[in-house]
């Protein structure tokens, strides 16, 4: 192909509202070949969004290259439509009314409802593990018959795994510790408080200084003494001298007749 045919058919299609003399000013290396009309007259009509004149010119700085240009403008402020978003917003239905509120209480107060029952159920489960079993809570009963206690006689039983004498006092051992100023005691506490009939004593054989078990019938009182550290008891189970601080610990017992039972 010869460079006059390249440069006859190398043809741009330009569309811009603008008239000759500021066309050439603009591209002074154009040819102009049509629509040499200055005073051409803009569409009209509501097909005719835009105003628009097609000016068709042949390049003659380079033979090898075409270039296009193509320029369109608004022919009015309600040429642009702007879109509606009335389809995507919220209508009043949807705004927090006292429909939805009621709704939302509901829904709170049923899931406050269903956690509490969730919680109460586990707690009620660890709580049941932690508890004694029915075997346990049997063992921790004792049943003593009184009548085969001699007067002025102590036994010794066992009870959670701990002794526990129950001493059948005399009247003369009642006597004494009935009387005894309480000056004299290390731990003060009448003897009418450690026990619920005058003839029965009944105390933990546990010392209460390292937790040895005292001997009966033995000490400077005659009733209980410790051999570990040299603590001594009276007839009411209270600690009269040694490094005992505390008296002998007087268990939950209840007596009906000839019967006590211990726990």
């Amino acid at each position: 192909m010869s460079a006059s045919r390249f440069i006859s058919s190398s043809k741009t299609f330009f569309t811009a509202p603008v008239s000759n003399n500021a066309f050439l000013k603009t591209f002074s290396a154009a040819s102009i070949k049509a629509n040499t009309n200055s005073n051409f007259e803009q569409p009209k009509g509501k097909n005719s969004p835009f105003q628009s004149s097609i000016t068709n010119f042949t390049s003659q700085t380079n033979p090898l290259s075409q270039r296009r240009f193509k320029a369109t403008w608004a022919a009015g402020p309600n040429s642009a439509k702007i879109p509606s978003f009335e389809a995507y917003t919220k209508d009043d239905s949807s705004v927090n009314t006292d429909k939805s509120k009621v709704f939302s209480y509901f829904m709170l107060g049923a899931s406050g409802s269903v956690l509490a029952s969730a919680a109460q159920s586990s707690v009620h489960g660890f709580l049941v593990n932690l508890a004694a079993s029915a075997d346990v809570l049997a063992v921790s009963k004792a049943e003593i018959d009184l009548s085969s206690i001699p007067l002025g006689e102590s036994i010794t039983i066992k009870w959670r795994g701990k002794p526990v004498f129950i001493r059948h006092r005399t009247e003369q051992e009642i006597q004494v510790s009935e009387t005894t100023p309480m000056s004299e005691l290390v731990d003060p506490q009448q003897d009418s408080e450690r026990v619920q009939v005058p003839e029965w004593l009944i105390v933990v054989g546990v010392c209460t200084h390292l937790g040895c078990v005292p001997i009966k019938d033995a000490g400077d009182y005659g009733a209980y003494y410790c051999p570990c550290h040299g603590s001594h008891y009276d007839y009411s189970g209270r600690i009269r001298k040694g490094p005992a601080p505390l008296n002998l610990e007087v268990p939950k017992y209840n007596i009906d007749g000839n019967t006590v039972v211990i726990g």
